[in-house]
């Protein structure tokens, strides 16, 4: 049967840099006090420890069965629909004990933490927006990215354009020259990344006149995250 007081098990891609884990860990910390000190923990699908299987082993070694799983990518490509639930498997994590929710994003409150971020940097009334990931070959993900980019041109009320900072197109640097070629005064971007790094630097030198820093342990991100736990939970009670 599935525990409704289940720890939070946040599993993130995994980066050598030390920054980037941080924000993973400020954003469990923090969800861990809006969840009045429920039981968060970190796990990596690869690169940096501790990976899936440690996780699991370490819940079982405190006595719990369980944990709701929360992907914390921004879209569903290849970790997330592939590699995460064969990690689980691998270590026989039953399905009805360990529930896996959707990824963290797209969702509405971290295009809300986007904006926040891009007005920080000096988003001005008028420039054009660009929303910049990652980049995937997976075209779902990719979809994913682009109902960010639509959530973002809600909010904002005018469209924004999406680029990519490694896999798929357009690139960045290359839809911040192409506005500029088309007359936009002043171009600004968006990162949908949660955590800094090599893919952050590759927005910050896109060309453009401001670039929003990653979302990291941003207020809306840590509402997103307590809000895919809750659901969790509801489904996990709800199937048991």
């Amino acid at each position: 049967m599935f525990d409704v007081k289940a720890p939070l098990l946040l599993v993130a891609h995994g980066s050598r840099s030390a920054a980037a884990d941080e924000v993973v860990r400020e954003i469990a910390a923090a969800a861990r006090e809006r969840l009045d000190g429920a039981d968060v923990r970190v796990a990596y699908v690869d690169v940096r420890t501790p990976t899936v299987a440690d996780a699991v082993a370490a819940l079982r070694a405190d006595g719990l069965s369980g944990a709701v799983v929360l992907p914390a990518f921004l879209a569903s490509g290849y970790h997330v629909r592939t590699d995460l639930p064969a990690q689980l498997a691998e270590v026989g994590a039953d399905p009805s004990r360990f529930v896996v929710t959707p990824a963290l994003g797209p969702d509405r409150l971290l295009a809300e933490a986007a904006l926040a971020r891009l007005r920080g940097a000096g988003l001005r009334p008028g420039d054009a927006v660009v929303l910049a990931a990652a980049g995937s070959s997976d075209p779902a993900a990719l979809a994913e990215v682009r109902t960010a980019g639509r959530m973002l041109g809600s909010l904002l009320g005018r469209r924004v354009r999406v680029g990519f900072a490694a896999t798929a197109a357009p690139k960045v640097d290359a839809l911040v020259d192409g506005l500029r070629w088309a007359g936009e005064d002043r171009i600004a971007v968006a990162s949908w990344l949660l955590a800094p790094g090599v893919f952050h630097s590759r927005i910050e030198d896109s060309g453009a006149d401001v670039v929003g820093a990653p979302l990291g342990a941003h207020e809306d991100v840590v509402g997103a995250v307590v809000a895919r736990y809750r659901a969790g939970v509801e489904a996990g009670a709800a199937a048991a």
